[in-house]
């Protein structure tokens, strides 16, 4: 149960961040600044409160599995937590701190040096991208796997022994 839940909620952290650096990202660069600064600051009202309940919730779930298991399963948990963790730290050091400025914007104006402090913007939002696909990948890679890293052994279909190969025959 503990690896469905941190299959899915890292899956679903994964989807959120994929979609706005697929989508969102390249399309606020293609839209006059006002548009992108008021849309942002208005996404932001709703993407934060969401985004911090993924982000808990892959690495609770991702700390829990590794807690649960052992050997390579607890390694491929741990890194997740580690990861998911680390999307949590670059959203919150890198990206909110911008957010912020963006909302101050969206009311007044942007400063000269936006395009840059947006790119940087956008840095950060591709980092914590990857760290959480990486995690995700890593709990996939739990759900599929034997916990012992192992293929499971296939055994060839037995051969019927000599007293029902003669009672086939007969």
């Amino acid at each position: 149960m503990t690896k469905g839940i941190a299959v899915t909620a890292t899956g679903l952290l994964t989807g959120a961040f994929g979609y706005g650096a697929v989508n969102l990202a390249p399309t606020f660069w293609e839209v006059p600044m006002e548009t992108r600064l008021s849309f942002h600051a208005e996404l932001m009202k709703m993407n934060s409160p969401v985004m911090l309940t993924a982000m808990g919730a892959a690495a609770a779930s991702s700390l829990a599995l590794s807690l649960q298991t052992r050997g390579r399963e607890q390694l491929l948990a741990a890194g997740a937590t580690l990861l998911t963790g680390t999307s949590f730290l670059i959203t919150r050091f890198g990206n909110v701190p911008i957010n912020a400025q963006i909302k101050v914007w969206a009311g007044t104006s942007a400063p000269a040096d936006a395009v840059e402090i947006l790119h940087r913007w956008d840095l950060f939002n591709r980092m914590r991208t990857g760290t959480a696909l990486a995690a995700f990948v890593l709990l996939v890679i739990t759900a599929v796997g034997s916990p012992d890293g192992r293929q499971p052994a296939v055994s060839a279909p037995s051969e019927p022994d000599d007293a029902r190969r003669e009672e086939a025959e007969a």
